[in-house]
């Protein structure tokens, strides 16, 4: 069978990459053709384009790329046309993936939505094309299937979170080999996750290395995304307590102590880790107007989303300061407070169901092409 692929972001390569091999177990003579990154590369198949060529962030950066973006949708369609797949595998994305899905299902491509669109936190009117584009829509947060099946009257498949496994299969070296490899400080650490895209990791950065000289007895490590330049990173390295690593964050996460998180994936990833973590994010003033008037969520990161409580404390804006940081940074230091953490920890990775995702997913996929 002839697969193509859509991921957009940091994260949709990771869950890209796992779904690939997986498809290539149920399904050894796969020929894929994919939109990703370095990790679904490394599998096999044929990248298209890169996720860093796609990737920006907020409602008016939208704006200002969207030349760019309307090329790509463009580019997209014909090379699937040239492809002729038998299926489309749509990962997360939405508003290009939601594009193409319509295109494609107009013209009888089978199409499946793996990490479905978030569409229970803003525009939820999104629901009727959802239905209309999508023949399949497998989903990982345990509330999306209520939400797609009982309020909305769409089947989904609930096939658990892929980071359940991509986290249980790390393979962790010691902390003295870490520490060794990375040339740190014989410290705990402290990791700093600001993001992957240039706006955000700048702006966030700024203010989470504001609290570093009142941790002298941490060193602070900086998880360089997959998509950046080393040297777009040297002028967060002024300070010696200041450290950076590229494109290990789980490395990192094995052996940190506590975290500064951007809000996102990485904030249930963290989580899953069982790393104390303080959820950070500060996004444009049009940008965060304009979100805050549209979705309606009572939490921002993925951790308080599935435990529908505070699990974590999220600093939003202007409370995302210096102040409020160091505050919340020596609460999850103390001993008793990581306790209670942890213990909330657990029972979110009891909600997200066993491992398996990936295969799960891929068995289905290739179930229903073979009908």
């Amino acid at each position: 069978m002839k697969y193509y692929i859509i991921a957009g972001e940091a994260s949709g390569d990771l869950h890209g990459s796992n779904l690939m091999k997986a498809l290539l177990k149920e399904d050894p003579q796969a020929d894929i053709r994919f939109w990703g990154g370095d990790l679904m590369k490394n599998v096999g198949g044929t990248l298209v384009k890169h996720y860093r060529e796609l990737a920006f962030m907020g409602f008016i950066e939208v704006v200002f790329n969207l030349k760019t973006i309307l090329n790509n949708i463009k580019f997209c369609k014909k090379d699937i046309a040239a492809f002729q797949p038998d299926a489309i595998i749509f990962i997360d994305y939405p508003g290009f993936n939601m594009r193409i899905a319509k295109w494609a299902k107009e013209r009888g491509i089978p199409t499946h939505y793996y990490i479905s669109p978030q569409i229970w936190a803003w525009k939820e009117n999104r629901i009727s094309a959802v239905k209309r584009d999508f023949d399949h829509l497998y989903v990982i947060l345990p509330f999306e299937k209520e939400f797609f099946e009982v309020k909305h009257q769409f089947p989904v498949e609930f096939v658990g979170h892929p980071l359940i496994d991509a986290i249980h299969n790390q393979t962790v070296n010691s902390l003295e080999d870490f520490i060794k490899e990375n040339q740190l400080e014989d410290k705990p650490i402290i990791a700093l996750l600001p993001g992957s895209r240039k706006q955000e990791i700048s702006k966030m950065l700024a203010v989470m290395l504001s609290v570093v000289d009142d941790f002298q007895d941490y060193q602070f490590v900086i998880a360089g995304a997959p998509s950046q330049e080393h040297s777009f990173y040297l002028p967060f390295l002024k300070s010696k307590n200041v450290h950076f690593i590229s494109n290990k964050t789980y490395d990192l996460l094995s052996h940190a102590t506590a975290a500064l998180v951007t809000s996102g994936t990485a904030t249930l990833e963290t989580a899953l880790f069982k790393v104390p973590e303080v959820v950070c994010y500060k996004g444009s003033w049009a940008s965060y107007q304009i979100a805050k008037r549209i979705i309606t969520l009572k939490y921002i990161s993925l951790v308080n989303l599935i435990m529908d409580q505070e699990v974590v404390t999220e600093l939003i804006q202007e409370d995302c300061n210096t102040k409020n940081i160091k505050t919340e940074l020596q609460k999850i230091l103390s001993t008793e407070y990581r306790k209670g953490l942890l213990a909330k920890y657990a029972r979110l990775e009891e909600k997200l169901g066993g491992g398996g995702a990936s295969e799960k997913t891929a068995q289905l996929i290739v179930r229903s092409l073979s009908k």
